[in-house]
């Protein structure tokens, strides 16, 4: 099958150059990005790799989390997963996002929401439940450390959600509706309005399912209100609140099923952010907070346990103030400098299941199990177009945690533009992440005064080129990196070490107007493997819009998947088909279907979670 899709890129590849050659050589617009800049920059100026999904790529397959478009459209990047709906938290969970081989779960890959590091203040990873379709514009990923600009945890990369927004002088609304395999229902109501200089998005959604195992229920609720101001023409300003609220059931292995493992979690993140606008220099200051609380029954095994007297629990945020500031300081500049502080909170405890009163932490967490950390940070990014086909690129980080200590992260870049459609980039860039509150404070592994952050350098080239309406990118990338924290001997120390290689290639043709064919493919090789991280990622999709029809198809093949490694090692492959169609019954209504596992493969992502075979859903859409 691998190499069937090899073949079949390969030769869609040759024919579409011929075809895109043929016809006059245009060049498409600016494709202009916020993640690696944090300002609106043209991505063929920027020396990382960013892939942008905009919101009608998002959309497309109807789903409600941003992640499952993320995955097929990104290449190097995988998200895990056990059932139809939910992630979860906890012992099983699934939603980790992995980025040539480097984990989210391990607090090394970040998330992002307007530029706001989303993650759980004791655990240090993201919560991949919380970032819903319907608060997205679209989303951009930067492939490889992001350090210089965002601090800790974006050590491997970032997945960047920018939040909706209201153009021009408008009142729309969007409700959908959605029932499938498994009991599954899902609804998401969004109002968006402008009128002069106030603008306001406000969306709701909600979405159950019994899933494919007994005991795997799950239950969602969210919301997410954002209200903008424009003060003049130089300065604008906006809140914004997403919250979300969820039940998960997880049902254990099939080899060791559990009874009562239950989940009850929120998420909340807020901003305020004012920003400003000149010709020579922009720039803005946010205040943000994000924040969760957990509730955990760990269950028990029916055959052996007895079910838990105490419930887990944790309270935790990440809050902080970012303010950066980009001057043109002569032709072809722009020089960015910033400030970032973030309080990092978190507290776990057990309470009695029966009275609610909190159990003594001591004997189950160990040592300390409230902690609070700081982190300040300033920066710096220097990027010039010394001519019109070469630009440079030098970023330079301090960063201090008040535990950790001291950090300093540099990155260098060059963009080579040899003709106007086409770019050479060359990177080399220090990621890190700062151990987290469970590492120092938690169980008996705990280590607090001698734990320092994990570090890595990523080296990168690029090249794209566009022939017509034919695009396509192939980069390939080296990472070394040292200090990753593993427990040796019961004790958390910095020993580890990461050592990947790989190579990316994607390739979009748009046929006419209808008509858009897009590949994907990424190679991957580890010196210490880690699970969900495949050495072989390929997608095919195809989207089609006629008149009233819509539909999208494609294929992803996984190969290499670690499920297990070590003594017991197990790797997984599989070929996913999927496809989507939706039909115009009138300019405000609309009905869809969407199928997945198409061909009812057999497969696992998590060792010991077999995934559904194939499965349905179908919707209205209503726009007014």
């Amino acid at each position: 099958m691998k190499k069937l899709m090899y073949l079949l890129t390969i030769l869609a590849a040759a024919s579409l150059c011929q075809q895109a050659s043929a016809q006059k050589d245009s060049l498409a617009l600016p494709e202009v990005v916020v993640t690696g800049a944090r300002q609106a920059v043209d991505i063929r100026h920027l020396p990382m790799t960013v892939t942008v999904i905009d919101r009608q790529q998002l959309t497309a397959q109807h789903q409600y989390s941003v992640l499952p478009a993320a995955m097929q459209q990104v290449p190097g990047l995988f998200v895990t997963s056990r059932s139809m709906l939910g992630y979860g938290v906890s012992t099983g969970a699934s939603g980790e996002i992995n980025l040539r081989g480097i984990s989210g779960s391990s607090g090394q890959m970040m998330v992002l929401i307007d530029g706001h590091p989303q993650y759980q203040g004791v655990y240090g990873h993201p919560i991949s439940d919380s970032y819903q379709t319907m608060m997205a514009e679209r989303i951009e990923v930067l492939r490889g450390p992001a350090s210089v600009l965002y601090g800790s945890n974006a050590m491997g990369g970032v997945v960047n959600i920018v939040t909706r927004q209201v153009p021009r002088d408008t009142v729309a609304t969007h409700v959908s509706l959605a029932a499938g395999s498994w009991g599954t229902l899902q609804a998401e109501a969004t109002n968006q309005r402008r009128s002069g200089k106030f603008s306001s998005t406000v969306a709701l959604q909600y979405g159950r399912t019994d899933n494919h195992r007994p005991n795997m229920g799950f239950e969602q609720y969210g919301g997410y209100v954002k209200v903008g101001y424009d003060f003049n023409s130089h300065w604008d300003g906006y809140a914004d609140l997403n919250l979300t609220h969820f039940n998960a059931s997880n049902p254990g292995t099939v080899m060791q099923p559990k009874w009562e493992n239950d989940q009850y979690i929120t998420r909340g993140v807020a901003s305020l952010v004012v920003s400003n606008h000149y010709d020579r220099t922009s720039g803005a200051i946010s205040v943000f907070d994000n924040f969760g609380r957990h509730k955990i029954n760990d269950g028990y095994q029916p055959d052996s346990g007895k079910p838990q007297t105490d419930l887990f629990r944790s309270k935790d945020a990440v809050a902080g103030v970012s303010a950066y500031q980009t001057v043109q300081l002569f032709q072809g500049n722009h020089t960015t400098v910033g400030f970032d502080y973030q309080h990092i909170y978190g507290r776990a405890y057990y309470t009695n299941r029966q009275t609610g009163e909190t159990v003594t932490t001591q004997q189950r967490l160990k040592q300390s199990a409230h902690a609070h950390e700081n982190e300040v940070a300033g920066y710096a990014d220097f990027r010039q177009d010394v001519t019109s086909w070469l630009t440079v690129d030098g970023g330079l980080r301090f960063d201090h945690h008040s535990t950790a200590g001291n950090e300093w992260v540099p990155q260098f870049g060059v963009v080579v533009r040899p003709m106007p459609s086409a770019e050479v980039k060359l990177t080399a860039s220090k990621g890190f992440r700062n151990p987290t509150n469970k590492e120092m404070y938690l169980y008996g592994t705990a280590n607090h005064d001698s734990l320092r952050a994990e570090r890595l350098w990523n080296y990168e080239v690029a090249w794209s080129h566009r022939i017509g309406t034919f695009s396509y990118g192939l980069n390939a990338y080296y990472i070394k990196g040292d200090n990753m924290i593993q427990t040796v001997a019961g004790k958390n120390v910095n020993t580890g070490a990461i050592e990947n290689y790989g190579a990316e290639f994607q390739a979009s043709y748009r046929i006419g107007n209808g008509l858009t064919l897009s590949t994907n493919h990424s190679l991957l090789h580890m010196k210490n493997k880690v699970v969900a991280a495949p050495t072989y990622k390929g997608a095919l999709d195809a989207n089609y819009q006629a008149g009233k029809w819509h539909v999208q198809a494609g294929a992803q093949y996984i190969s290499g998947l670690y499920t297990e490694v070590g003594a017991s090692e197990t790797k997984e492959q599989f070929c996913l088909v999927h496809a989507s169609v939706g039909y115009d019954l009138s300019r405000s209504l609309s009905l869809w279907a969407r199928g997945e596992n198409l061909l009812a493969q057999k497969y696992e992502i998590n060792k010991g979670y077999p995934m559904p075979r194939a499965t349905v859903m179908a919707g209205v859409d209503v726009s007014f």
